[in-house]
């Protein structure tokens, strides 16, 4: 018959042993220190000044003074003098001073190893529940980088379901953004937590915006929204071919040209100005007091102004003596003479401005 015990090493009392409540006090001395082992402090050093009766220390690598040589065993004051004993692997002590529980693996006491995986929930100090599994009641939760990017990701079983993140204030929400029953990304607001609006929401094959933020259509002038690129006017679009819709402007604000006929503006507001410069004439044929050109002048206008309308027309005779006698002009062309005080065989050309409507 062995000695001692295999695990705690508790003397045996021996057949026929002399003084045996020695042996059997030693070995309850023995059972009072290792069962429900607690340590002052662990990888301690220098023995304490004034230990209590019973205090035990988890020794480090190298203690010294009355622990020298008793490296990784437990010391323990007892009846005025320090006792060391072995720890064994799978030890279980609670660490006092730091208030936690350790085991001893063979080298040191380290935290005991507990399983991460497949848990029911989650609880930092709160409560998780079936829905919430990961529970955390906190100023604020860090997620950061191991030395590179860092990525949070929140995944959805199907289109129809829900994949985001939900804000909220006294537990009713008011913002969430994520895909929201689709697979394109949108953000929704709530001033009650019921009634929902989609402020944003991204078409994932083009990215184009769209949403109550965004203006619906190009008249929409509805305070606080976002103006389409489309809808609105810039570098890019400012200038080029004016066109509209209903009286709507559905292209540039304004369109320049010239032609064998002039040279024209049109703006986006139905405005459309008309110039040219004409063959230079003289005015030698006889009109009464007045002499004029031996013919009348017709300009076609560089672009015709709108069916119906009758645009107003100014020019020059291309002379401080001449000036210009219209006739009443259509939407395409216009008629004049030059006219003259004098007869002036010399040929000037007449500048004539046409000023009225494209719609």
């Amino acid at each position: 018959m062995p000695d001692a015990s295999p695990l705690l090493d508790l003397p045996f009392l021996q057949p026929s042993q002399a003084q045996k409540h020695v042996t059997h006090n030693e070995a309850l001395r023995r059972l009072d220190l290792v069962v429900q082992l607690r340590v002052a402090t662990t990888g301690a050093e220098t023995p304490p000044s004034a230990p209590s009766e019973g205090e035990i220390h988890a020794l480090g690598i190298s203690p010294g003074s009355a622990w020298a040589g008793q490296a990784g065993k437990l010391a323990a004051w007892l009846d005025g003098a320090w006792q060391f004993l072995d720890p064994h692997p799978g030890w279980r002590a609670w660490d006092l001073s730091a208030g936690k529980l350790l085991v001893w693996d063979g080298n040191a006491w380290v935290e005991p190893p507990f399983s991460t995986q497949d848990l029911a929930g989650i609880g930092i100090a709160t409560s998780s529940d079936a829905t919430n599994r990961l529970s955390v009641r906190s100023p604020a939760s860090l997620f950061s980088h191991e030395g590179a990017g860092h990525q949070i990701k929140v995944n959805k079983a199907t289109e129809a379901d829900t994949a985001s993140l939900l804000f909220q204030s006294n537990w009713s929400g008011h913002a969430e953004m994520g895909l929201n029953g689709d697979n394109a990304f949108s953000v929704k607001v709530s001033p009650d937590g019921s009634t929902w609006t989609e402020a944003l929401r991204f078409e994932p094959s083009t990215g184009a915006a769209a949403g109550a933020a965004v203006q619906a259509h190009a008249a929409d002038t509805t305070p606080g929204r976002l103006m389409r690129a489309d809808f609105g006017y810039g570098p890019g679009n400012l200038l080029g071919p004016v066109t509209e819709n209903g009286g709507l402007p559905t292209g540039a604000v304004i369109e320049r040209g010239n032609n064998a006929n002039g040279e024209y503006v049109r703006f986006a507001d139905g405005t459309q100005i008309c110039s040219a410069k004409l063959g230079a004439v003289s005015c030698t044929a006889p009109q009464g007091a007045l002499f004029s050109s031996d013919a009348a002048v017709t300009w076609d206008f560089p672009l015709s102004f709108a069916t119906g309308t009758t645009p107003a027309v100014t020019g020059s005779g291309g002379n401080q003596l001449r000036f210009l006698g219209l006739d009443e002009p259509s939407h395409a062309q216009l008629s004049f003479r030059v006219l003259s005080a004098i007869s002036d065989a010399a040929l000037h050309a007449p500048t004539v401005v046409a000023v009225g409507r494209w719609f």
